[in-house]
């Protein structure tokens, strides 16, 4: 029984994007690599070596894109790096950026990483020629944790396989990434705009297009690519101007776009206009009652009431990284609200539906978009309700009924967001240069009562390792039986093939050497017009187009006839989290399902 709980506690942090940062970092170990002379590089800001992967592709680790935006450059918009002397060994990362990790201590969530930390990494193919299609990642974890240094995110074999520059990026996280408050402004609208995080996205497009060619990288044909807050992020860019040329395709795994407004992410939570409970303002409150200038909450904000705005900045700045990121309050990704609707670095008081209806208002570009078919089950794994644990590890679904249902609610409602609304607009605005797809695979092992299949399914960041070709961290956790792997190794292959296709050419197609399953652009119109690639192994019915679309309203007809719901209370926790803002309908609520729920809703 020992051995079986250690195997799942790997499972449970090996799984997910924050759980591959986390068990990448502590099981890859290796020793350092060897310079090697034939990486020599002259960059803007001086020379550099690398070193070469095992499998030729040749590698430069930690190279900074930005300034450290440390001191006065702490929630300022990023600056050019300086240049340095002599040659620079780019052999190990950089720092990841501050954040507080998912594990630790009676203190809570141990803190890690450092506001030094604006740096990227780069494969090449092995024997490179010049004018390589450049594929740049960026990462997820709820923009609150996670970096681009972790093994599952080594780009040697997506470069040397499919001869594309791949490129790996930071970006601040968290409070530092994402603050916005009268005391910081100063009237430059990139540094007053609160989106550090996303600037530092478009500083470091600005490095690839002034330094990827010096890697054989072509400046003429970046596709940015990214998963969870890193789809988030890629879809930033596309409706960024300041992103305008700085690439040319997009991939979106599992992401979605919402801009929130000023108020949300500055005003205190109990204004006329509330602000989200860790706002900038909620977050100075707390500082000022860890510092003793306050007994409660309310007595702190008389006290921030009480300073001038500039009096405020200059407290928020004097305060060290831990101090920030303990006062955001929360666990590791539920900190301060995150990318504003500024109108300099990103639209304001407009939405995704709206952006995307008019080539007008975002950057228009060949665009893939998808999500996974249990997107949710990760998060409620997760979570203390849905399982069966012991010492906080889940052994056993408490109902699996229930639990399929309720993964099915909130993957559909994802998918609604993610792809089905956007594609169908981007389609509309620009035409047949819009791909969908859905990741099933979900062939996981059993342990005992527990079976991973059902447990997780084709989870929230599963596809991560599918698009690298990297399984290793995967392998050692067991979770996949060895008859298993010849189809998985299969879809990754695949995978990797459109990916980089369409970073080779805009057009996923039938993958680099033509003998994949074509993938056709996403079709509007008729329910029974293909627009979906399944993404499965022959097992379980291949790669294969699908008609498979759903809509908000198909959602709602769902649950308003629902009868499987255990409680009245479930089933109106279902509606209050499916329907938010103007989809939510007072009258269908107060008569949904058995009873009805209470008139009253916030």
């Amino acid at each position: 029984m020992k051995k079986t709980l250690i195997v799942l506690l790997i499972i449970v942090v090996a799984i997910g994007t924050t759980g591959y940062w986390y068990v990448s970092r502590i099981t890859a170990v290796a020793p350092p690599p060897i310079i090697a002379e034939e990486t020599h590089r002259a960059i803007e800001t001086g020379e550099l070596v690398g070193y070469v992967e095992d499998n030729g592709s040749p590698a430069w680790l930690g190279i900074p894109f930005a300034k450290p935006p440390i001191g006065d450059l702490r929630w300022k918009a990023p600056r050019v790096p300086e240049a340095w002397e002599g040659v620079r060994n780019a052999i190990s990362f950089g720092s990841a950026c501050a954040q507080r990790g998912m594990v630790g201590g009676e203190d809570g969530p141990a803190i890690s990483g450092s506001e030094d930390c604006l740096y990227l990494n780069v494969w090449e193919p092995a024997d490179a020629q010049a004018h390589r299609p450049v594929m740049v990642w960026i990462h997820g974890g709820g923009n609150h944790i996670g970096e681009a240094g972790t093994v599952i995110y080594n780009g040697a074999n997506l470069a040397s396989t499919h001869d594309v520059v791949v490129v790996t990026i930071n970006y601040r996280l968290g409070p530092f990434g994402w603050l916005t408050h009268p005391g910081l402004r100063d009237g430059d609208p990139a540094d007053d705009s609160g989106n550090y995080g996303t600037l530092d996205i478009v500083r470091a497009l600005e490095w690839v297009q002034a330094n990827i060619a010096e890697f054989h990288g072509d400046v003429d044909n970046v596709t940015i690519f990214g998963e969870s807050a890193g789809g988030f992020n890629v879809l930033t860019m596309m409706v960024s101007p300041l992103a305008a040329g700085l690439y040319h395709q997009a991939i979106v795994e599992s992401g979605g776009l919402t801009l929130l407004p000023f108020r949300v992410a500055e005003n205190f939570n109990d204004d006329v206009e509330p602000g989200n409970p860790r706002s900038s303002r909620e977050l100075v409150n707390n500082l000022l009652i860890t510092d003793g200038e306050g007994e409660d909450r309310d007595g702190a904000k008389a006290v921030q009431l009480a300073m001038t705005d500039a009096e405020v900045g200059a407290y928020l700045r004097r305060k060290s990284t831990a101090e920030i990121l303990v006062g955001q309050g929360g666990a590791a990704m539920s900190g301060t609200p995150y990318i504003f609707g500024d109108g300099y670095v990103l639209p304001k008081d407009v939405q995704a539906d709206e952006l995307f209806a008019d080539t007008s208002t975002y950057n228009v570009t060949p665009v893939i978009l998808g999500t996974n078919r249990d997107e949710v089950k990760l998060f409620m794994m997760l979570g203390p309700d849905a399982t069966e644990r012991i010492f906080g590890i889940p052994y056993k679904i408490r109902d699996e009924a229930a639990y399929d249902r309720d993964s099915a609610y909130g993957t559909d409602a994802w998918k609604i967001r993610a792809v089905d609304n956007l594609a169908e607009h981007l389609r509309d605005t620009q035409g047949d240069s819009v791909y969908a797809y859905r990741f099933d695979w979900d062939e996981l092992r059993s342990i005992l009562s527990l079976d991973l299949s059902k447990l997780l399914g084709a989870a929230h960041a599963l596809e991560i390792p599918f698009v690298f070709g990297n399984f290793d961290i995967v392998d050692r956790t067991m979770v996949i039986s060895s008859d298993a792997i010849p189809g998985r190794d299969a879809l990754s292959a695949s995978m990797m093939s459109y990916w980089a296709e369409f970073a080779h050419t805009g057009n996923p197609g039938r993958g680099r050497d033509g003998t994949e399953n074509e993938w056709t652009s996403w079709e509007n119109g008729a329910a029974s017009n293909n627009r979906l690639l399944i993404l499965d192994t022959s097992r379980d019915g291949g790669i294969r187009m699908s008609p498979y679309r759903i809509t908000r309203e198909d959602l709602r007809a769902r649950l308003l006839s629902d009868t499987s719901f255990a409680t009245q209370a479930q089933h109106c926790q279902m509606y209050e989290q499916l329907f938010s803002g103007d989809d939510f309908v007072q009258s269908e609520y107060e008569s949904l399902g058995k009873s009805g729920c209470a008139a009253e809703h916030e």
